[in-house]
């Protein structure tokens, strides 16, 4: 098995490949297996897909622990958590010490280039899951963000909806909100803060609006965190993922929905207009990355993050 370098196609006629990436040598498997049984997406597919989006993807999970959610039999198979780097990795991994309340240390894998990309997804790994604050402080965020989920009965122009109430309300404290889809079901409304607020600080912060949000309009939205309590027909502002630990499909993610969805960042008059989740897959994400560019660059910036008081 000889080694190829990035700029040839993952191979479609192999099951096994060893590609060069930036001087590492990285082993892919089961490349013909079968992801998505309804559309016929592979592995292989998957990992292509992650080497065209690496320029683009590279940047938003850069020096953040990540935690793997592992699909080994595809997007309809089982699925498990891992927090620990496993063994057997290479040596080139970087990872993430962090100490939990138990009083033990985890060292999460990062993603630092396309290397630890591939190496990562070839694990059974369909979507990224990052922290939300880089590793040389893990208690204090780069971002603020609401999850937006339909509750059942509930349509997705009612998300869309949804959207466009968290954004104005973002924007009448001085905040630029970008969203996104998940690829699942809702979207995702994020804020650049500074560093600064801890990360139960940031929770409080969201939690207080959504519940503000959710007074404000009682037939549309609701922030009531226990499944059985909420009221059918609603969306859900969900401000628990902003807990300290917690994450959530990163920008560029496919998802384990039919037809391979991808979390897609959107612009507002998108949203506006309206559209369908998996309008965004695996299939057509890298074209509309090459002709719009990557929609969250200005979220990767250092300047023009916003100070959340607390």
């Amino acid at each position: 098995m000889s080694p190829r370098t990035t700029r040839e196609i993952i191979p479609r006629d192999e099951n096994e490949a060893e590609i060069r990436a930036g001087g590492r040598r990285v082993t892919l498997t089961n490349l013909q297996k079968v992801f998505w049984t309804e559309s016929g997406i592979t592995k292989g597919d998957l990992l292509r897909y992650y080497a065209r989006m690496a320029d683009a993807l590279l940047p938003h999970v850069r020096d953040r622990a990540m935690v793997m959610k592992r699909y080994p039999n595809g997007a309809k198979g089982k699925c498990f958590f891992m927090k620990r780097t496993p063994a057997g990795t290479p040596e080139w991994v970087e990872t993430c010490s962090i100490e939990h309340a138990s009083g033990s240390v985890i060292d999460f894998p990062m993603v630092q280039d396309l290397a630890s990309l591939l190496w990562l997804i070839n694990l059974g790994c369909i979507d990224l899951n990052p922290w939300y604050s880089r590793c040389d402080d893990t208690d204090r965020p780069d971002f603020l963000h609401f999850d937006l989920d339909p509750v059942v009965g509930a349509t997705f122009p009612k998300v869309l909806e949804s959207a466009l109430v968290v954004r104005d309300a973002l924007e009448s404290l001085g905040m630029t909100p970008y969203v996104k889809t998940t690829g699942s079901s809702g979207v995702h409304v994020y804020v650049a803060i500074e560093r600064g607020p801890t990360q139960k600080q940031v929770w409080q912060f969201a939690k207080t609006l959504a519940n503000e949000l959710a007074e404000k309009h009682p037939k549309l939205l609701t922030a009531i965190y226990k499944v059985a309590d909420r009221p059918r027909g609603h969306v859900l502002v969900d401000y628990n993922q902003n807990a300290w630990g917690r994450t959530l499909a990163s920008i560029y993610s496919p998802r384990p929905k039919p037809r391979a969805p991808v979390s897609t960042p959107v612009t507002w008059d998108e949203v506006e207009r309206g559209f369908k989740i998996d309008d965004f897959r695996i299939d057509n994400v890298p074209q509309r990355v090459t002709k719009l560019g990557d929609l969250w660059k200005p979220v990767l910036a250092k300047r023009g993050r916003f100070r959340l008081s607390t």
